[in-house]
């Protein structure tokens, strides 16, 4: 099961379906071909959707379904996948941070599992060989040549064996994407907390879809937020009941001190500064277990419809 060679497939659909998607590809032989999804173009709903699929590699289905409108009106992400380890670990999580050149970008996708050097690789695998790679990046700019060679020389391929899918937050694409990963956020919390994610059998997500911001700012508020203070994940997983009990209580978004007011707030206390958060904060609001073991079925923590329309309303 080669990540990066699922997502070139999946690449393919941008290019065949340029005008349709609203996305713009720019690709020669010599140079790593870019999918502008949202920086220079408008993209929309379909790329999205699309995007957020092949930052799973392929392994999840992302789709969108009608929100609750006690939370907020409007659609909500759903994403749903029987390999969760592969499609939001070693894929999905925006784990390697791209700087260089005045340029920056959060980076997802399988390249991470090419490129292999987050310490997470030494605990779920995964890390390939591989002849292309494929990444995400969260960003408002396109990625210039010197950047596109250096993530191809960190993932071992050429520069020509390289494909990057491109939206910021601010967009249509861009906060669909970052929305989908409400299973992924949950699985990073546990890993964190040291359970082994090798258990996880199965995971369903969904979180209110918020408007598309003015900036890339509001917009990474919003779509923490949309997860934060709105997500639910289900996931059906084996361990022990008392281990699950202990566990879930520490899963939620709620287990954190700086829970309870929208993430623009948050991150504008600690400078816009990631780091400075208590990590135990990125999780989503509401996470069911389900034991296969045992049959029991265990819920924690609670959405926060309040936060919620304040961070989309602001």
């Amino acid at each position: 099961m080669n990540l990066n060679e699922r997502a070139v497939g999946l690449c393919e659909q941008f290019v065949d379906n340029a005008a349709e998607m609203r996305v713009a590809v720019s690709s020669r032989d010599d140079a790593t071909r870019i999918i502008d999804c949202g920086v220079n173009v408008v993209g929309g709903l379909k790329a999205g959707l699309a995007m957020a699929e092949v930052c799973m590699s392929g392994l999840g289905s992302v789709s969108l379904v009608p929100g609750g409108a006690d939370l907020w009106p409007g659609p909500a992400v759903q994403v749903r996948t029987d390999q969760p380890v592969a499609a939001c670990m070693a894929s999905q999580y925006a784990g390697w941070q791209i700087a260089g050149g005045g340029y920056f970008a959060m980076g997802s996708g399988p390249m991470r599992a090419a490129r292999g050097r987050e310490e997470l690789f030494n605990s779920i695998g995964f890390r390939e060989e591989a002849s292309h790679a494929v990444g995400v990046l969260e960003s408002g700019e396109l990625p210039p040549a010197e950047v596109c060679s250096e993530i191809a020389q960190q993932c071992r391929v050429e520069s020509h064996c390289l494909t990057l899918l491109v939206a910021p937050t601010s967009s249509i694409a861009g906060t669909i994407q970052v929305v989908a990963r409400s299973i992924e956020t949950c699985l990073h919390k546990m890993h964190e907390l040291g359970f082994d994610l090798s258990q996880v059998e199965s995971g369903f997500g969904v979180a209110p879809l918020p408007p598309v911001a003015a900036d890339d700012l509001v917009g990474i508020g919003r779509t923490n937020d949309a997860v934060l203070y709105g997500g639910e994940v289900t996931l059906w997983l084996r361990a022990e009941d008392a281990t699950l009990e202990e566990l879930g209580m520490q899963i939620p978004s709620s287990s954190s001190a700086d829970h309870g007011q929208p993430f623009g707030q948050v991150f504008e206390k600690y400078d816009h500064d990631f780091y400075k958060i208590d990590p135990l904060l990125f999780s989503p609001a509401q996470v069911t277990l389900i034991n296969l073991e045992t049959g029991r079925t265990f819920r924690f923590g609670e959405l926060c419809p309040d936060v919620i329309r304040q961070s989309f309303s602001e």
